[in-house]
């Protein structure tokens, strides 16, 4: 496996804390970025905290200058603030992706990705979507020998199949919880197995249909359809990992106008069937598993 040099830097100098509390030592400053061909924020301990001037300065100089830019996690909010992810796709942990697209309008959020690689500039999901864009890395700089090797020895795939849709916790996040279009959000999760649209949703908060999309983005950083989709694979996830019903059922219950149309839109947003989706994460009785395992031998 080939060898990267690897230069940790940091904005001041003496012991730095880290989020899991190891303290660690960065021997160069800020002046190393300018000789990196790589430079990787691999976190950043706050979305509501504005990242220090100087490091936004040496961000955008070092990607003036040719420097690949990757930031892993939250350190797609570091990129943002230094302006690197305008107009660019992105990607960051689901927990922190509505954070990012509301506080940064011009990055096009993609919280299903586990990785986003638009070039020059790269984002990832959370920590082990870190070490999928590294190896990604590693395969672009070095091929695909080099990145199935290196994923042997940290005993994890090349490449994993899907994104982290499959892993997302869509519902309604606290702080929203006391927005007018609340009301009609919780309406709608509560009425899933209804076939409505968005004009439905936006004639029950009184709105025109382009000032609920407006509001709606706004609030949740997400277009008022999609998140409905979302919604509705949401719900056919949670019905696949917890009851026997044939995919027919689960589609008619979630909203979907056939089977056909969920498998499509499942397999769309989450890069799997709903077969494999079940068989992956379906909640398995104990005492059933312990008579599987019984009988087995």
């Amino acid at each position: 496996v080939p060898n990267y040099r690897l230069l940790v830097c940091a904005a001041e100098p003496g012991p730095l804390r880290t989020t899991g509390g190891v303290e660690l030592i960065a021997p160069h400053g800020l002046d190393g970025l300018h000789r990196a061909g790589t430079v990787i924020v691999p976190a950043w301990h706050s979305p509501s905290r504005t990242p220090p001037a100087p490091v936004l300065d040496a961000l955008r100089r070092a990607h003036r200058e040719g420097a690949r830019v990757v930031g892993l996690c939250g350190g797609a909010f570091v990129l943002a603030a230094a302006g690197l992810l305008d107009d660019r796709p992105a990607t960051t942990h689901w927990m922190y992706a509505p954070a990012l697209a509301k506080s940064f309008p011009k990055v096009r959020v993609d919280p299903r990705e586990l990785y986003v690689d638009d070039g020059d500039v790269l984002t990832s999901a959370g920590t082990a979507a870190g070490i999928d864009l590294c190896l990604h890395l590693v395969r672009i700089d070095h091929g695909s020998d080099a990145a199935n090797a290196l994923a042997r020895r940290l005993v994890v795939p090349a490449h994993r199949v899907g994104g982290q849709a499959a892993y997302m916790d869509l519902s309604l996040p606290e702080e929203i919880s006391g927005d007018p279009l609340a009301t009609v959000i919780s309406w709608a999760l509560e009425n899933l197995s209804e076939k409505f649209d968005i004009e439905v949703l936006a004639t029950r908060a009184y709105m025109s249909r382009r000032t609920f999309d407006r509001r709606f983005r706004s609030l949740t950083g997400s277009a008022p359809l999609q998140w409905l989709l979302t919604q509705r694979v949401l719900q056919a996830q949670r019905m696949l990992e917890t009851t026997e019903l044939q995919v027919e059922e689960i589609a008619r219950r979630c909203g979907f106008r056939s089977p056909v149309a969920l498998r499509g839109h499942f397999r769309k947003q989450l890069g799997i069937p709903p077969a494999a989706y079940r068989d992956a994460f379906r909640t398995r009785d104990p005492e059933g598993a312990a008579d599987e395992e019984a009988g087995g031998d």
